[in-house]
């Protein structure tokens, strides 16, 4: 017998689901199961993760989300005695995955009210490809057969019967929990009476049993309560974890076909991302040229600017760039980044003279993309795009931190606010905080919590199981208290699971077509900005244009002085006439008095500045170049 799981929380239903997907994908496969859905609440934030991870298993992955019903219009936000309800849907195919991130995106730009919510008129707008579970007890008409609402509940499932024909089940759960012995038994009459099919699921929220209770606390530290507390949201049994076909057909033999739904379903659902394609915007170039003249053109006058003789290996250097970046595609993207540069430019917003391999690149110094001059300091452009290694370019680029939005809102402006977003990232359970978060829903003293969390090193990727074999004394309390072991034990499991949602302190997304087509959106509460649902590295994979527009203080502070210096002295000063070999500047940096000083201001580095004594630039590029986990270690032998 087969089945297939098709309600499933992994991580990414934040600090609820303790699921990780490749722990999920692992055991689905050791079971030998075909397929398998994933479906978090309200969010699509893992699919492409989960997608990829199932194919490699060999796994037949199932694209949902288990959305949140508005009680009457998504638009309605005056508080209701119930503000939302649970659905459950999957993407049969591309029509459906691109309806379900049309949904989960309205869902926070239209309907956020505590949750992002939608309603069954928006739902049935955007139906087609989608195949429709009445969900857990959450879900509306579980809750009216509790309430007594049975006519309430066959209404809605004949609305919904209607909506989706042959695409709508009746779901079936059964985690030990009397309420759902009663929806259960109304169900299976209803779906007689009403000829709607049976499905049986299991509310997966963590991958095996023993897991129910590291699951537990990290309601505990959602809802911030602790776990001896009687009054709070809990799941009541520890049946929520992915459960064998065996364990599933125990359940379920009085109910012939509920099984075997599963994988009815899971056979007409065939979602298929392509990775291969990029999706860059069309930058408009004046009529009767191609995009490659114009970048061609362009670059051959900036080219004249930069240098006052042009000599053939300039000429010959450029030509072989600009033929590397039309063969892989990349005019339009340079096109882009000269033209938001050149409104900063143009209006006085500070623009950082590049940073990475993009200042390799003599296109780029001509376009005043970037400062550097790659011809003096012989960078290498390949370092930069390489047509040997196909991927995304990608170029940094500072703005004054004042000032950055300006550019932001021009971009959004010339490309449409439908094309342009900013870009999610996840705080994570860190060694640190998941050990005192796990510590507060245990209630264990603040006093040890706070040792304990102290005991973990400082240090990049720092885990507890590693700190644990660097402190002796750590490995000591582990060893030792129980207590302490149980917090421990308890935060290794949930340890770098994603704590929260935030934006990317930079990146920026610009999409050819809308991008609800490729991406969905959400609204990020705390500044009412329209971000990604998906991070920067699947962005790139799904060839999307990714840019970072990094807010720096530092170019602030230089406008600040710019500006003090002629109102207090009457000098202009212009950062283009600066030279790299002024004797003085060299002695203060040589002195460590470089507080503000853009990357060499840290205790560490002033130090290492002082010891290594720069008389040129390019002894600051090795001392920055050193300073860094693992090259670090050198210093020593270099200054030597």
């Amino acid at each position: 017998m087969n089945f297939t799981h098709l309600h499933l929380h992994t991580e990414y239903s934040l600090l609820d689901g303790a699921a990780r997907i490749g722990d999920i994908i692992d055991r689905a496969a050791a079971l030998s199961m075909h397929s398998i859905a994933i479906t978090d609440h309200g969010v699509m934030y893992g699919v492409v993760d989960f997608y990829k991870k199932a194919m490699d298993a060999g796994l037949r992955p199932i694209i949902g989300c288990e959305v949140y019903v508005a009680p009457g219009k998504l638009t309605d936000k005056t508080k209701a005695m119930k503000e939302y309800s649970h659905l459950v849907l999957l993407a049969k195919d591309n029509e459906g995955y691109k309806n379900l991130m049309r949904l989960t995106s309205m869902g926070f730009t239209e309907g956020f009210y505590r949750k992002p919510r939608i309603d069954y008129d928006v739902l049935n707008q955007h139906k087609n490809g989608l195949i429709c579970l009445s969900a857990c007890l959450a879900g509306d008409i579980p809750r009216m057969i509790l309430s007594g609402d049975e006519p309430g509940a066959e209404s809605l499932a004949v609305r919904l019967r209607d909506m989706f024909g042959g695409d709508f089940y009746l779901e079936l759960q059964d985690h030990h929990l009397p309420e759902q012995k009663q929806v259960n038994a109304a169900l299976i009459d209803m779906g007689g009476r009403l000829s709607i099919p049976l499905v049986a699921t299991n509310d997966v929220h963590y991958t095996n049993k023993e897991d129910a209770e590291a699951q537990d606390v990290l309601l505990c530290v959602q809802t911030r309560t602790f776990v001896e507390d009687t009054d709070r949201l809990k799941f009541g049994t520890d049946e929520f974890y992915l459960k064998s076909a065996e364990e599933m057909e125990s359940l379920f033999l009085h109910v012939p076909g509920a099984i075997e739904n599963t994988e009815t379903i899971a056979k007409q659902c065939g979602v298929s991302m392509d990775f291969s394609k990029i999706h860059l915007p069309v930058f408009e170039v004046p009529e009767g040229q191609s995009h490659a003249e114009y970048l061609k053109g362009i670059s051959e006058s900036g080219l004249a600017q930069r240098y006052e003789n042009v000599t053939d290996d300039l000429k010959e250097r450029l030509a072989y760039e600009l033929r590397v970046i039309g063969d892989m595609g990349f005019t339009d993207y340079f096109l882009i980044v000269w033209d938001f540069i050149r409104f900063a430019r143009d209006n006085g917003i500070m623009v950082g003279p590049g940073r990475g391999s993009a200042a390799g690149s003599l296109v780029a110094y001509a376009l005043r993309i970037t400062d550097v001059d790659p011809i003096e300091y012989a960078l290498l452009f390949e370092r930069f795009l390489n047509p040997e290694r196909i991927s995304m370019p990608d170029i940094d680029i500072d703005f004054c931190i004042e000032r950055r939005q300006e550019v932001i809102d021009y971009v959004v402006g010339k490309y449409g606010a439908d094309k342009v977003a900013q870009i999610i990232t996840f705080g994570t359970l860190g060694a640190k905080q998941v050990i005192r978060d796990v510590a507060r829903a245990q209630k264990v003293p603040l006093a040890d919590a706070d040792r304990i969390a102290k005991m973990v090193p400082f240090a990049l990727k720092m885990t507890i199981s590693r700190a644990m074999q660097e402190n002796d004394r750590l490995m000591m309390e582990y060893k030792t208290n129980p207590e302490i072991k149980k917090l421990l034990d308890t935060a290794m499991k949930l340890e770098g699971i994603p704590r929260h949602a935030s934006t990317h302190a930079a990146g920026v997304v610009i999409s050819k077509r809308p991008i609800t087509e490729y991406v969905p959106l959400q609204i990020n509460p705390r500044d009412g900005s329209v971000i990604t649902q998906f991070p920067m590295t699947t962005l790139e994979s799904l060839g999307l244009l990714k840019m970072d527009f990094l807010g720096l203080r530092n170019l602030t502070v230089i406008r600040h002085t710019i500006e003090m210096v002629k109102k207090t002295r009457g000098q202009d000063i212009r950062l283009d006439n600066l030279r790299f070999n002024d004797k003085n500047v060299f002695e203060l940096i040589a002195s460590g008095d470089t507080d503000g000083v853009f990357q060499l201001e840290s205790a560490g580095m002033r130090s290492l500045m002082q010891r290594l004594k720069p008389t040129n630039l390019g002894d600051i590029m090795v001392g920055i170049s050193l300073f860094r986990p693992g090259p670090m270690d050198s210093i020593p032998t270099y200054l030597e």
